[in-house]
């Protein structure tokens, strides 16, 4: 929506659809919202407009506690765009800037930190530091709302400095305290401060529709026993997975939904042994369940041709999954799944405390070039070691595709899955299968419809 009288117009009509797209403040009150916000709708003339929730931070405004703007989807924007912004937007979100600071940031964009904080303040109203600061205080209320750490902890896990930047922080988004913040949770199951905590619970919101069956359909035919495992009967399935994360290892379960015909979430529970590594660690699921897509915008241009309009209809919100760890994407498309299965038990890492069927973290690429260095499996995972192919989640899809391309033995077709699941790009398409540009920029998505009613392997 480029237009502001547009924008308020989906304000009024409290329209879900653009739902982290923008975000509104009121002058009068200091406070910034969702479009979708149910309290009463305010006065056009003092309405501003944000492309992000770092930019009304920035701006002075707090977040609404009745709409929970920080709580939204990702703008879809940033997964389909593979420029400088958008990439820095991804590696922001996976906790690059926390991490490594704004300098790292800009080392992987190959730009400078002042042309990096330029790009992103011109488009996006705030630069890298505000933007990660933006994503430190959700994680923080999360943290405070779900679990029983006691304050300091979530400061520290949160990813912030200090606790007096913690402090501050919270006071500034949210208008109270640490603990005026978990007060101010549901009673219902409302932890006890300092009590353990049996992972942390979380809702994974998505936008519009999702299709969550044949999502689950899909992770239960690939799942690699040892780091996979599909409970449940179909409609009621729970999928788990070992994680690895910058600061140690986790284990996700992320519950199956009836499809739904408007915004909703999924039901997730993370356990982890840093909980540093809890914003990393919900931007994988993210990724892998996409959830981040913009449902809308993807069936509009779809429903348009003859041929997929009919699959659009069955399957309205039909997501392109992701990856959880891009390197392992790439050999488990080049290997399948039962050599896959093997790989694991001969050179998986097993976890300090099995759960369950998950027993081992994938092998990295590094173990797996020195164990198997010879044909198409070596110099795939000898590449990804070495950095001649990147895959994260901020790198180049066109650097990656010609990468991908020099491996010896890599063929067309696995080339394009591995850019359809690890690099998330919405655009590929497999080669020898007719894909017209009617279907651009969401070929990858076509795919998916062709696949589901059965017409693609």
């Amino acid at each position: 929506m480029a237009d502001e009288d547009s924008r308020y117009e989906a304000v009024c009509s409290r329209d879900a659809r653009f739902d982290g797209v923008f975000f509104f403040a009121v002058e009068t009150t200091g406070i910034y919202c969702r479009p979708s916000c149910p309290a009463v709708t305010p006065k056009r003339a003092h309405v501003r407009f944000f492309p992000t929730a770092a930019a009304a931070q920035g701006a002075g405004f707090r977040a609404c506690r009745r709409c929970r703007p920080d709580a939204v989807p990702g703008s879809a924007e940033w997964n389909v765009r593979a420029d400088a912004v958008g990439r820095a937007m991804r590696l922001i979100a996976d906790g690059v800037v926390d991490r490594e600071g704004v300098a790292g940031l800009a080392a992987r964009l190959g730009y400078s930190a002042r042309q990096v904080q330029r790009q992103l303040t011109a488009e996006l109203g705030a630069g890298p530091v505000a933007l990660a600061r933006a994503q430190r205080a959700h994680t923080a209320r999360v943290l405070l709302q779900t679990t029983g750490l006691p304050v300091t902890e979530v400061a520290w896990a949160a990813g912030f400095a200090s606790v007096r930047q913690f402090n501050d922080t919270v006071r500034a988004v949210y208008a109270t305290t640490p603990t005026g913040l978990r007060a101010a949770a549901p009673r219902k199951g409302r932890p006890r401060a300092g009590a353990p905590t049996a992972g942390v619970p979380l809702r994974l919101a998505h936008r519009g529709p999702y299709q969550a069956r044949p999502l689950f359909d899909l992770l239960e035919r690939e799942a690699v026993p040892g780091v996979e495992e599909m409970t449940g009967t179909p409609g009621a399935r729970v999928y788990r997975r070992t994680l690895r994360l910058p600061y140690g290892t986790g284990i996700a379960a992320v519950e199956e939904r009836a499809d739904t015909g408007a915004g909703g979430w999924l039901d997730a529970r993370v356990h982890l042994t840093d909980l540093r590594d809890l914003t990393t660690a919900v931007q994988r699921l993210r990724r892998l369940f996409d959830l981040d897509a913009d449902p809308y915008a993807v069936d509009e241009r779809l429903g348009a041709d003859g041929r997929l309009a009919p699959l659009v209809a069955a399957r309205p919100g039909l997501r392109s999954p992701g990856a959880a760890d891009p390197d392992e994407v790439a050999v488990r498309a080049l290997v399948g799944r039962d050599t896959a299965a093997e790989l694991v038990r001969r050179y998986g890492k097993r976890l300090d405390a099995p759960c369950g069927g998950l027993t081992h973290l994938f092998p990295e690429a590094a173990v797996l070039a020195g164990a198997e260095p010879d044909g198409t499996l070596g110099a795939l995972t000898a590449a990804l070691a070495d950095g001649a192919v990147r895959l994260g989640p901020g790198d180049d899809r066109d650097a990656a595709r010609d990468a991908l391309a020099a491996v010896p033995g890599l063929d067309d077709r696995t080339i394009a899955e591995i850019r359809t699941r690890a690099l998330g790009d919405p655009d590929v398409a497999p080669p020898g299968l007719d894909a017209p540009d009617s279907w651009r920029p969401w070929r990858s998505y076509a795919l998916n419809h062709l696949r589901a009613a059965g017409e693609l392997e």
